[in-house]
C-alpha cells in the first residue's frame, strides 16, 4: 500500500477527552496523531474534516452534541472534497462516537465517487474498537473495497507508530 497514491480523510477533536477513566485536555486529537503517522509512512495527502459548528471543548457537552448530531444526521462541515479520482487508497480516520463515525464524516464522504478505490479505516477509541465503522464505510463508500481497519486506544496513540507502520 505504501507505493499507491493515497489520501487520508479524517475527523479529529482535541480539547477535553476521555482517557481510561479520567478526563484530560489534549492539544491535538488522537485521530489526527494517527493520521500524521500514516502520512509520514505513506506520503499520503491529508484532508481534515472540520465541523461548521465546532464541538464544545467540554467533554460531557461534546458527547451530548455528538449524540444529537447522530440522531438528526445534521452535521455541516467547513469544506468538502469534491474529487478523489487521483487516489488509489483512501484512509478514513475517526474517533468512535456512539458506536460509529461522527456525522461530519458522513457529510464529507457521501457524495464522493469511490468506484475502484481501496478504503482503509482507522479509529481511535477508549474501549469500542472498530465498532460499526467498517460497516458504515461499506454503506457510504459505494464501489470501494473496504479492507480491515485498525483500532488504536486513544490513551496509547503516542506509542502506536510501530503498530501503524506494521498495519500500513
Amino acid at each position: 500500500m505504501k507505493d499507491k497514491k493515497s489520501l487520508i480523510i479524517y475527523f479529529s477533536r482535541a480539547d477535553e477527552n476521555y482517557f481510561g477513566g479520567s478526563l484530560k485536555t489534549i492539544e491535538k486529537g488522537n485521530t489526527e496523531v494517527i493520521a500524521e503517522y500514516i502520512k509520514d509512512i505513506t506520503n499520503a495527502d491529508m484532508f481534515k474534516v472540520e465541523p461548521l459548528v465546532p464541538y464544545s471543548k467540554d467533554y460531557m457537552t461534546c458527547i451530548n452534541e455528538a449524540k444529537e448530531r447522530t440522531k438528526s444526521h445534521n452535521a455541516e462541515i467547513k469544506e468538502k472534497l469534491v474529487d478523489i479520482s487521483n487516489y488509489e487508497v483512501i484512509y478514513v480516520g475517526s474517533p468512535v462516537y456512539w458506536g460509529g463515525m461522527p456525522e461530519e464524516l458522513f457529510t464529507a464522504l457521501k457524495d464522493l465517487n469511490f468506484n475502484g478505490k481501496i478504503v482503509r479505516p482507522f479509529v481511535t477509541h477508549e474501549g469500542s474498537s472498530l465498532s460499526n465503522i467498517p460497516n458504515q464505510l461499506k454503506e457510504v463508500c459505494k464501489g470501494a473495497t473496504v479492507l480491515d481497519g485498525i483500532a488504536i486506544t486513544g490513551s496509547y496513540v503516542n506509542e502506536s507508530r510501530n503498530k501503524i507502520e506494521d498495519w500500513v
